[in-house]
């Protein structure tokens, strides 16, 4: 038995120290170490909060929704240059550039030349038709939707935008934080080490950062990783990247590097109107 002595242990890596006395009760510091201990438990039920909400797909996607919400954005006119690599190896075999319109929340317009072809596309409410340069019209199926409605996902609720990535196979029930390019992220759709998922990489302040789904193509389903980089200011507290890779099945097919952002230029509808395609 200890009189009058000190007893010491360790708790959450702090050395606590009490004075005993001979019938093991603890001194005045008794209630020194209680008030420690209080607002220990307060801080780690504080950072297991903060914990639970950032890797709550909703919350991630709510906030950032909520902060773009601020930016008067309607509509963007790109121009960009293209790369198309070769699909066995990273040798680039076709170059091109771009003129892209997108007006929000879900019209989009491609003008696009590679190799002295040329190729329009339009994209309204998540069907989309391509006029070829010999003047044939189709209509392609549904893929993952318009990159940059991805990469800015403006003028959607949380409901609508998960449950656009839920049509592309991420499930919301999924998520952990993860750092790419140095930020820290929320990964919608995979848990740690899932690699081979689709998932939404979502970063706070610039938006999605990287995006992989499945894709159907002639002999089945390949996995289709798009990565956003080089981002910089846009409009208000928005941020545009100015570099976006296509892989697929791990190996790079598209690389696209932007020249020009404009914003709110004021595009007429009838850009986006599927009867131009029949015209020339």
């Amino acid at each position: 038995m200890i009189a009058n002595g000190i007893s010491e242990c360790q708790l959450f890596g702090w050395k606590i120290k009490t004075f005993v006395d001979s019938r093991g009760r603890g001194s005045y510091n008794t209630g020194r170490v209680r008030t420690r201990l209080g607002a220990m438990v307060a801080v780690l039920v504080t950072l297991a909060s903060l914990v639970a909400e950032a890797t709550d797909p909703r919350a991630s996607l709510e906030r950032f929704l909520s902060r773009a919400a601020r930016a008067p954005l309607q509509d963007l006119t790109l121009e960009q240059d293209l790369t198309v690599f070769n699909p066995e190896g990273r040798a680039a075999f076709a170059t091109g550039t771009q003129r892209v319109v997108f007006k929000f929340p879900d019209r989009q317009r491609v003008e696009q030349v590679v190799e002295g072809r040329s190729e329009l596309r339009l994209t309204v409410r998540g069907r989309t038709w391509r006029r070829a340069a010999d003047g044939t019209v189709t209509t392609l199926p549904r893929d993952r939707g318009q990159v940059i409605a991805l990469a800015v996902p403006l003028h959607r609720s949380a409901d609508d935008v998960l449950a656009e990535w839920r049509a592309l196979g991420i499930r919301d029930d999924r998520s952990h934080q993860a750092r790419l390019g140095g930020r820290a992220v929320t990964v919608v759709g995979a848990k740690p080490g899932e690699r081979d998922r689709p998932a939404a990489w979502l970063d706070p302040e610039y938006g999605v950062m990287r995006f992989v789904a499945r894709e159907p193509t002639d002999t089945g389903s390949v996995l289709t990783d798009v990565s956003f980089s080089d981002y910089r200011p846009l409009v208000g507290p928005l941020f545009f990247p100015y570099r976006q890779e296509t892989f697929r099945s791990g190996k790079l097919l598209v690389r696209l590097i932007v020249r020009s952002v404009v914003a709110n230029t004021g595009p007429p509808d009838w850009l986006f109107d599927p009867a131009v395609l029949g015209t020339r």
